[in-house]
């Protein structure tokens, strides 16, 4: 019962990822928290995680492709570089939602990986410590003559449970601290992207103020070319 109710979780986890990457990847964009960056629903499971990125692979391979024939469009346009902008933008906001996406993911799969290897190691010694008890409750005791003294109890190793639970907390602080690190990131990239956007809009207005002075320097030229010549009064 517990393995079917394990399996049935995970099948839906699954499906709520896919209908949730589907509908980012309909609407072109993503929940973002208070600084600006990509809000991604906590994994639960290495086949989630999977899913994740497969999906992440596909998307970014679709937004690459729609920017390649959009860059095709866009020189067909009379305002080329205000096309290309916008496609740019686009791809940019896409590419920023998969890597959050396809960064929890790998996390997750890291922090699984060492935590299975760490209970499997755990229990190798927990298994060999037994054994090793078990080999010196059946080895005789020789006889001796004078009674030993009573030794005092050495103290038993952590429990796998206890092992267990320490390794689990020790992942949770590194998740936490990493979760307060992705809002410092996305927000110095978000800064970035902003100066780059206020550095394009500023050389396209010193580009359209230059355009209107050679715009009102040819009027001043052509009108003074269309002028009349002044009447030349005859000789005596």
């Amino acid at each position: 019962m517990k393995m079917m109710a394990k399996t049935l979780y995970k099948l839906a986890a699954g499906v709520g990822l896919a209908l949730a990457l589907s509908a980012c990847a309909h609407q072109g964009s993503v929940a973002l928290d208070e600084v600006g960056a990509p809000q991604v629903p906590a994994t639960l499971s290495v086949e989630e995680a999977d899913a994740k990125l497969k999906q992440a692979a596909s998307e970014r391979e679709a937004a690459e492709s729609e920017y390649a024939a959009r860059e095709v469009e866009c020189y067909d346009k009379f305002f080329v570089n205000n096309c290309l902008d916008k496609a740019k933008e686009k791809r940019r906001l896409i590419l920023v939602r998969l890597r959050a996406i396809e960064a929890e993911a790998n996390h997750f799969k890291r922090a699984e990986s060492v935590r299975l290897r760490d209970i499997d190691l755990a229990r190798t010694q927990e298994t060999a410590r037994l054994d090793a008890e078990q080999r010196a409750a059946a080895a005789p005791k020789p006889m001796k003559v004078v009674a030993p003294e009573p030794e005092a109890p050495k103290p038993q190793g952590k429990s796998l449970a206890e092992r267990e639970a320490e390794y689990a907390a020790k992942v949770k602080k590194q998740a936490a601290e990493e979760a307060a690190e992705a809002p410092r990131r996305a927000a110095r990239e978000a800064a970035y992207a902003r100066k780059q956007a206020d550095a394009v809009a500023r050389q396209k207005r010193v580009a359209q103020r230059l355009a209107e002075r050679q715009a009102e320097a040819d009027a001043k030229a052509a009108k003074a070319a269309s002028a009349p010549a002044p009447a030349v009064p005859p000789a005596n």
